[in-house]
Parts: structure tokens; C-alpha cells; sequence
């Protein structure tokens, strides 16, 4: 096989990186750009061989670093951070060829997020103390040891943001790490490989491997010497997984998406309701977090919908990499296909279409905007996972409530209201891991981050990362039984 490839001007090692080293497999599998459908190169495509050979690393790397005093993880892991900097340029470029979103999005904001997860977590490892107790004269120590090699199951919406949400924490607390990146993006996590290694990273600490989850993902979930499995992506993959990983009764964290609602109450200011509305289009709609689900009060719904068709009618779709593009393409043509699934039933189901409703060529599709929706309907309960929104209506605040809440997900909600009363009252009843008011994705790696229901099993983020990615030991000690040694 080629074993690299290039994006621009940038050469992309498409091989494992296993235990310091590059390694090919037999077979590979062909990377494609969605904006138009080219083909950027080979991609190894690894098997249980190359699965069983990254834990060896893991767990061959593991005893030194976790020995390895806090100060000094803190220091590789800043060192890291300085590399994703310098090529801060490059990781934008390859990442927007291999996966679609906006090349300005991750020139000013994914990729110094990318960062920033480093060295984040390398300061937060430093905050981290240890609690002493004492309980009738014997002291209580309790202590936060590293856990041993960690799988990483990363998806293909932000590549190299959400690794390194993982990758960083998993690092900082003191494991190893082998990480799966999504094989319909994979190019930026071999960059990361080479970052980390010129960083000072110790060979085998981080591994990363390319391919199907069906060849390679179930290798390593089901590996008994793996002590944590994290996983970002669709619930059934982590119904896959969780079974996988079960024999072994490996610790799960798992973030599965959403269906998440919009409430636009008629106290609202209208144009930030507006302007949230319009933001769900990011990423062409291939967000976990956004809020699909329009829930506008009947009173002002009319004049909600003709701002947002006004206001959305504005955005350019085109090639990712043109400053002025607004939305992109989806990521694969299997991705397309199915949104389009989607929208053709809803239609066919007595949905309208107020906007868009319809592919644009290639792999993009126009951003929808469907009425006219049942509560109980496929659109409103699924998710899409595309530019493709719904908008229903509500009369009474215990109705918002009761259709906001009204599907097996619960990752996230966002409320429009002036009404600070009201923003209390109705938070506290909504069933999700976040909520934002009059806001949306304003984020914090202080906060926790994870869903309820179908949206995922834990939290990451702060100390809840160091939570997961760590045993908690505690250690008691009787007050006698010294010897004096003089």
C-alpha cells in the first residue's frame, strides 16, 4: 500500500501507529473527501492482530507511565499541546478535506479546542489531591491510581476535537491508550500519533489504529487486558460494545447522541431565538448536541418561522474550505442516503417542507425545515444527524415540557425565554445532561458533559473525566503498631 498520502502540502502516515512504531496491514480501505467525493488515499485496515499488538504496547508502556510523577505528564502533555499549535494550519486543512466541516470553524476554534484539551487536563491533573480522613483514630487515605490501558472509540463529526477529549484525560491520569478513530475520518489521528511522539510522549503510551469497528473495534472492546472503553457514536455500536466489553466487565463511558429540543417561549427575545434556531445548521447538522426539535409557543410560531426562513435562506452551502461557505457536505454518501430516507418518509407521512427537503448534489443536502410533524413520528423521535430540523407548536409551558421531554434521548435542551422564573422552573423538570438558555454550545472542560436515557452512560469533563479514567483507592491505616526504628 501507499503508506502516505497528501492533503495540500501535508503528508499523512495512513499506517498503525503500534508501541513507537509504524505498522501496515495486509489490506487497506479507501479514504474519500466528502466535499467531492475524491478519493485522498489508502488507510490501513486493521484486524484482531493489529488490535491484540496495541494492547501489548498499552500495557507493556503502562508500569512507567504511571510511575511517572505528575509534574512530568503534565509537562508531555503541554509539550503536545505546543505541537498541535505549531501545526495548528495542517490539522485544519486535513481535517476539513477528510471530513467536511468548515476550514474556518477549525482554524479558530476546533483545533486550538484541540489544545486547549491538553492542557487543560495536564493543569487539572495538578489540582487533583488526595483526601485524608480519620475514623476512630485511623487515618483514611484515599487515592486516585491510574486504571491501565484505555480503548478509545472516537467518531467522525469532530475527529481529532473529541479524541483528544479522551485521549487527554486518559493520559493526564496516568494510562495508556490505544485509539480508534472513525474510518470515515481517520487522517488526523495519525497526525496526533506524530505530534505526541515529537512531543516526548513515551512509545506505547499512545497507540492508534485504523478500521472497522467489526474487524478491529471488537477485538478491542472484548480484550481482557483492557481496564476502561470510552466511546462516542451511535446506541447501536454501544449496544455492540457494552456486549463486547461485558465478559470482561470493562467500565463503560458512553456518549450516544440526542434528539435534543429548542423551547422558544413568546417572552423570548425573538432574534437570539432566531439566531440559536440557525446555528443548529452547523456542521451541516452533524452535531450530537443540536437542537433538532423547534418547540415554538403558538403565539409567536408564525412570525419565528419567517425570520428563520428569512435568516437561514442567507447561508451558503458550498466547499468547506471557501471562507464564506456556511454549511457543508455530509460526510459520506451512506450518511446522505440516509437523511434523505428520512425527510422522503416524513413527507410521504404528511410532513411539509419549508425550506429545503431536497439533496444539492454531491454529498450535500439542503438545510430542511419540516412542519406539519407528528410527536409520535419517525422524524421527531429518530435522529437524523443532518441539517434537517422540525417545528412544532405549544400552548401552555406544561406542554413545552411534556413534548421536550417526550423522546428516549436526553443529551441536551435549549430554552428561549425572558423570563428568569420560568427558565428555572422549566430546567429543572427537562431530561438532559446539559441545558443552555439563551445560549447554546458554550462549553466548559469544568463542567460535566454526557446525557441521560439512550444519550449515554457517564460524564466526561473536570474531574468526572479523572473519575472514569482512574481507581479510586482508599487506604486505611490503625493508629499502632509502629515500630520505632529509632
Amino acid at each position: 500500500m501507499t503508506e502516505k498520502i497528501t492533503v495540500g502540502s501535508v503528508a499523512v502516515d495512513t499506517r498503525h501507529w503500534i508501541g513507537g512504531e509504524r505498522v501496515a496491514s495486509v489490506d487497506t480501505f479507501t479514504d474519500h473527501s466528502p466535499i467531492d467525493g475524491g478519493v485522498l488515499g489508502e488507510i490501513s485496515r486493521g484486524t484482531a492482530l493489529e488490535a491484540a499488538a496495541a494492547v501489548a504496547a498499552a500495557k507493556a508502556a503502562f508500569p512507567a507511565w504511571a510511575a511517572t510523577s505528575r509534574a512530568e505528564r503534565a509537562r508531555v502533555l503541554h509539550a503536545v499541546a505546543d505541537g498541535v499549535e505549531k501545526r495548528l494550519e495542517e490539522l485544519a486543512i486535513v481535517e476539513t478535506t477528510d471530513n467536511g466541516a468548515l476550514l474556518r470553524s477549525h482554524r479558530r476554534g476546533v483545533m486550538p479546542r484541540v489544545a486547549h484539551n491538553f492542557r487543560f487536563f495536564a493543569d487539572w491533573l495538578l489540582t487533583l489531591e488526595h483526601e485524608d480522613f480519620e475514623t476512630r483514630g485511623h487515618t483514611n487515605h484515599v487515592s486516585w491510581d491510574p486504571a491501565g490501558p484505555c480503548v478509545l472509540i472516537t467518531p467522525w463529526n469532530a475527529p481529532l476535537m473529541l479524541a483528544t477529549w479522551k485521549v487527554a484525560p486518559a493520559l493526564a491520569a496516568g494510562n495508556t491508550v490505544v485509539l480508534k478513530p472513525a474510518e470515515w475520518s481517520p487522517l488526523t489521528a495519525s497526525l496526533l500519533a506524530d505530534i505526541a511522539a515529537e512531543a516526548g510522549l513515551p512509545a506505547g503510551v499512545l497507540n492508534v489504529v485504523q478500521g472497522y469497528g467489526s474487524e478491529i473495534g471488537d477485538a478491542l472492546t472484548s480484550h481482557p487486558d483492557v481496564r476502561r472503553i470510552s466511546f462516542t457514536g451511535s446506541v447501536p455500536t454501544a449496544r455492540r460494545i457494552a456486549e463486547s466489553a461485558s465478559g470482561n466487565l470493562t467500565p463503560l463511558s458512553l456518549e450516544l447522541g440526542g434528539k435534543s429540543p429548542l423551547l422558544v417561549f413568546a417572552d423570548a427575545d425573538l432574534d437570539l431565538a432566531v439566531d440559536l434556531a440557525v446555528e443548529q445548521y452547523d456542521n451541516a447538522g452533524q452535531v450530537c448536541l443540536a437542537a433538532t426539535r423547534f418547540l415554538v409557543e403558538e403565539s409567536v410560531a408564525e412570525e419565528f418561522t419567517r425570520r428563520f426562513v428569512e435568516k437561514a435562506g442567507r447561508l451558503t452551502q458550498g466547499d468547506p474550505r471557501d471562507e464564506a461557505t456556511d454549511i457543508g457536505p455530509t460526510i459520506h454518501p451512506r450518511q446522505l442516503e440516509k437523511i434523505d430516507g428520512f425527510v422522503r418518509r416524513a413527507l410521504a407521512a404528511g410532513a411539509r417542507a419549508v425550506i429545503g427537503g431536497h439533496r444539492k448534489g454531491g454529498q450535500y443536502y439542503a438545510p430542511t425545515l419540516l412542519t406539519d410533524v407528528a410527536q409520535d413520528s419517525e422524524i421527531v423521535q429518530e435522529e437524523v444527524f443532518g441539517p434537517v430540523l422540525t417545528l412544532q407548536t405549544f400552548s401552555t409551558e406544561e406542554e413545552a415540557v411534556r413534548l421536550a421531554n417526550d423522546t428516549r434521548f436526553g443529551l441536551a435542551a435549549t430554552l428561549a425565554t425572558g423570563d428568569r422564573e420560568r427558565a428555572e422552573r422549566v430546567t429543572a423538570r427537562l431530561v438532559a445532561g446539559t441545558v443552555w438558555v439563551n445560549c447554546f454550545f458554550v462549553r466548559d472542560l469544568q463542567a460535566p458533559f454526557g446525557g441521560s436515557r439512550h444519550s449515554g452512560v457517564g460524564r466526561e469533563g473536570g474531574t468526572w473525566s479523572f473519575d472514569f479514567y482512574c481507581d479510586v483507592k482508599n487506604t486505611v491505616t490503625a493508629p499502632n503498631g509502629w515500630k520505632n526504628h529509632g
